[in-house]
């Protein structure tokens, strides 16, 4: 029988036939896809005909195709719904993509031509966008090390299989301690919990067959635990669970695999010709170099430190009048924040859930995209790779745009936290395809029949990877491999983070924060302290990402350490963290740093972003308001559409005419003095 991950695929809007494509199809594909890609790139280097932008560069934008079709799809389902057997194909594929990476990157005369090109470049009437692609291209092999020979050629291949080994071992640690721990709740346990978590410990307890509730390490039911559960010794128990991932000893333990792709990253810098890996990495992003991004994080950290440290010395006097005299505990946070919120802004998540409904928010997000850019989304009933997920075809004035995915439910097969991804990207040479983008989340499912309640922050993650989404699938650009989110890692979050604010837009919460139950609006009083306490406890927030961030930096920059907990411990010690607040992604399960490196170095990513996602917003406040279509269409002109054809500040100086500072950020995470 025909593999049909190797067939042509007869199916709407060009998805992949998910019914018929077994996990006995992955290896067989894999290796046929392989050895076809490697042909096209000899027929390439081999070509007898002087080198051109045709025959060269377009020519390896259009190969690979069949890898593509394999690689989308499988990582794309590993990632969301694992098991035993991707799990072992993933393992095995690790070095052989790297293997094959390197076979590319090292041919000499691949190079040989590329090279050629970039020394005619300016002769050769490409246009902007093909000089774009030839540039990153050309720098795309030199810092892959196709310019190095001999030992030197040969030791940048054993580091880069042997980190993507790691980095395939690094994340299947932590799914397998995220998925195999949970605590079993007693009925008395229940008591004083909000229905909507012990709905969400019910259903989590029957996913996992066991006969009563449970709490498990999915963030959308451990925080909610965490906020509300007064029962001190489990809160203790369940936030020592969730921080020891990836760091519980045995075969899942994380930290000895974190220490040898340290390591090796700073040895693959130093064979490029760099100091060290945080030089290496920042080099092609915004930021530019380590000293920009300290700068950043340090001009955020002092003034969320004072904050956090203010609201932590209000919450050890709630402590106080429970009866107890210890010192405030990282799990005692969100339980005293949750009790101090209510207290500031009459706001309590409980009574705040039942009007954001899942289904309510996915058309919020619709509604804002449809006023913004004019799309229409419209229910695809189409296989997919999960039960759970669910797709949309997205149109325009009539004409196809896009296939949206949304997969949304926590399971013990996916992996933790929340991403876009894309089995197809956009792109209209040599071949036009449009795109087919998935968000992957984590809510916790409810129980049959009843409707799926988020946090604010669960909707604020739903709008984020929106951002992305339409970043993916507002692309209009020649070349795959500039399309969508293909940018700069310190710009790939701007959009996200820019769209969650239309969730703060009082006329969309107004429209679509209806209850659960009897469908009525948000209440006025309710919406106000909503918006009222958008900025409540940011200096917590603020102050967990900015450690991650600042240890992330200095594991990369000079020498590796020989025992990454020690350095982490010495970096929070310097930046005086509070006793009371962790690292939001300690070492041993710091996924974006160690699952592979598009993070590396690069958690401060985020911030970079929101100072231009702030400054983004008060363009459209100073406009027309939050849907001016003015602001809109620039939005859509200058950055959704351009992907990486362009420098990201030449994108966002067209945008918006300047470059902002961190003022508009302080601002917004009231923060500011």
């Amino acid at each position: 029988m025909t593999n049909p991950l190797l067939s042509d695929w007869d199916t709407p809007f060009d998805l992949p036939p998910f019914e018929k494509i077994s996990d006995e199809d992955f290896a067989p594909a894999f290796e046929a896809a392989l050895e076809e890609h490697l042909a096209e790139i000899e027929a390439i280097a081999g070509n007898a005909e002087t080198p051109s932008f045709a025959n060269t560069i377009e020519a390896m934008e259009g190969s690979g195709e069949a890898l593509d079709k394999v690689l989308s799809v499988f990582f794309n389902v590993s990632g969301a719904d694992s098991n035993d057997a991707r799990q072992a194909l993933q393992r095995e594929f690790s070095p052989k993509l790297a293997a094959h990476s390197s076979a590319i990157y090292s041919n000499a005369a691949l190079f040989a031509r590329i090279e050629d090109l970039w020394a005619r470049r300016d002769t050769l009437g490409l246009t902007e966008e093909e000089s774009r692609v030839l540039y990153l291209t050309h720098r795309g092999f030199v810092r892959s090390g196709a310019a190095l020979t001999g030992e030197a050629a040969d030791r940048m291949k054993d580091v880069k299989s042997r980190l993507a080994v790691l980095g395939t071992q690094f994340t299947q640690n932590l799914l397998k301690d995220e998925s195999d721990w949970f605590m079993t709740l007693a009925e008395d346990d229940l008591e004083e919990l909000p229905d909507f978590v012990v709905d969400a410990a019910r259903s989590a307890g029957k996913a996992l067959e066991q006969t009563g509730p449970v709490v498990t390490l999915s963030r959308s039911l451990i925080v909610p635990f965490l906020q509300f559960s007064p029962k001190r010794e489990l809160r203790q128990k369940a936030w020592r669970a969730w921080v020891m991932r990836g760091e519980n000893g045995g075969e899942t333990d994380n930290r000895e695999l974190a220490a040898e792709t340290l390591a090796l990253r700073k040895e693959r810098a130093e064979l490029l010709g760099y100091p060290d890996f945080a030089h290496f990495k920042l080099e092609t992003e915004m930021a530019g170099t380590p000293d920009n991004v300290r700068a950043l994080l340090m001009d955020v950290w002092k003034p969320a430190r004072a904050a956090a440290l203010r609201d932590a010395a209000e919450m050890e006097e709630l402590l106080r009048s429970d009866g107890l005299q210890a010192p405030l505990e990282p799990w005692d946070w969100r339980y005293y924040a949750e009790m101090r919120r209510k207290s500031l802004h009459d706001l309590d998540e409980a009574e705040l859930k039942p009007y954001l409904q899942l289904d309510r928010m996915i058309e919020a997000s619709f509604a804002c995209a449809g006023r913004l850019f004019g799309l229409e989304f419209n229910a695809l009933d189409v296989p997919l790779y999960h039960p759970d997920c669910r797709a949309w075809g997205v149109t325009r004035d009539g004409k196809h745009v896009a296939v949206f995915i949304g997969d949304y439910f926590a399971r013990a097969s996916k992996r933790s936290g929340a991403w876009c991804s894309a089995f197809q990207s956009q792109a209209k040479r040599p071949k036009a395809r449009a795109p087919i983008v998935v968000n992957v989340c984590n809510f916790a499912k409810p129980s049959e029949g009843s409707s799926a309640l988020l946090s604010y922050d669960d909707a604020r993650t739903l709008f984020h990877e929106f951002g992305h989404a339409l970043h993916q699938m507002l692309s209009d650009v020649e070349f795959g491999s500039v399309s969508g989110t293909s940018v700069a890692r310190d710009f790939v979050e701007l959009p996200s983070q820019l769209y969650e604010h239309w969730l703060e837009v009082p006329e969309v919460l107004a429209e679509f924060a209806t209850h659960a139950e009897t469908g009525e609006p948000m209440p006025q009083s309710l919406l106000d302290s909503v918006l009222a306490a958008a900025t409540f406890d940011m200096g917590f927030q603020t102050v967990e990402y900015v450690a991650s961030a600042m240890v992330d930096l200095e594991f990369h920059s000079g020498n590796p350490p020989a025992d990454p907990m020690q350095k982490q411990a010495e970096v929070l010690a310097e930046m005086g963290m509070p006793h009371a607040i962790t690292m939001r992604h300690a070492t041993p399960h710091f996924a974006h740093v160690f699952a592979g490196d598009g993070y590396s170095s690069g958690y401060y990513s985020y911030m970079w972003s929101e100072v231009m996602d702030a400054d983004a917003f008060a363009a459209f406040e100073e406009a027309g308001g939050a849907f001016d279509p003015e602001m809109a269409d620039k939005l859509e002109r200058f950055i959704l559409s351009k992907g990486g054809s362009e420098e990201a500040e030449a994108l966002y100086m067209q945008f918006r005419g300047k470059m902002p500072g961190v003022d508009a950020l302080l601002k917004g995470r009231g923060l500011a003095a």
